[in-house]
């Protein structure tokens, strides 16, 4: 199991998540929803280590998290330039021995042999994403996944997540999307007041729109319509 306990970080004197306590079990797939500026990504980042915790302690089997068991899905992608596909994925270590490079490549149609720099936007989430399964790591967390990528890729990648799943991954998915969330997620978290609000269970989805809870602050406009606002957060 995956528990962040009484965490709390901050930028300078604004904090952002205060005594944050949750609990993310292997084999499911957690959803994560908050306005921008709720602190998800900040959230993603303090798991990976990219930002210190004030105080409090992540887990992961009853022992410190380390970044060795983490693949992170960034909302924005870091690439060298002048590197190829094919490249990129040769600097991340192959621990999947049934990792197959030109199988994944036959789903996800890309270029490996061309410069990253010439990647659109969505080719670019697909070649990080690629390089996650690579990796396969027992922790996987994924900032806005479905930003940038047209509906076939979004199916398939609703298909790798459950396969992962199966695998016994940990996964955590943030999304302005509620649809795409509580269509493969087995609960969400909601995260408002820089700490998490409410725990949605599948069983509780159905009726999320209506509830008047905190998950309608977070991703319900005023009209009761999901927002979809694919712009990047900040959160």
């Amino acid at each position: 199991m995956l528990t962040a306990d009484k965490l709390t970080v901050a930028y300078g004197n604004n904090t952002v998540l205060e005594n944050l306590s949750a609990a993310f079990q292997p084999g499911m797939i957690h959803g994560l929803v908050g306005l921008n500026g709720a602190g998800k990504t900040t959230f993603l980042n303090t798991l990976f280590g990219i930002k210190h915790a004030i105080s409090g302690q992540v887990t992961y089997e009853g022992q410190p998290l380390k970044r060795a068991d983490i693949g992170f899905l960034e909302t924005e992608n870091f690439f060298y330039s002048y590197i190829t596909g094919s490249e990129y994925l040769s600097l991340f270590e192959k621990n999947g021995k049934s990792f197959d490079v030109e199988r994944y490549n036959n789903i996800f149609k890309l270029p490996l042999n061309q410069l990253v720099d010439d990647y659109s936007t969505g080719m670019k989430k697909k070649l990080a994403l690629m390089a996650i399964l690579r990796q396969d790591k027992p922790v996987i967390l994924l900032d806005e996944p479905f930003n940038s990528l047209d509906l076939e890729t979004s199916r398939i990648l609703y298909l790798l997540l459950l396969r992962l799943k199966e695998r016994g991954k940990t996964l955590i998915i943030t999304s302005h999307i509620i649809e795409s969330l509580t269509k493969i997620c087995d609960d969400i978290f909601v995260l408002n007041n820089r700490k998490i609000g409410r725990i949605y269970h599948k069983e509780e989805f159905a009726s999320i729109e209506n509830d008047g809870s905190d998950i309608n602050k977070c991703c319900y406009s005023k009209n009761r319509l999901p927002l979809r606002n694919n712009t990047r957060s900040h959160g």
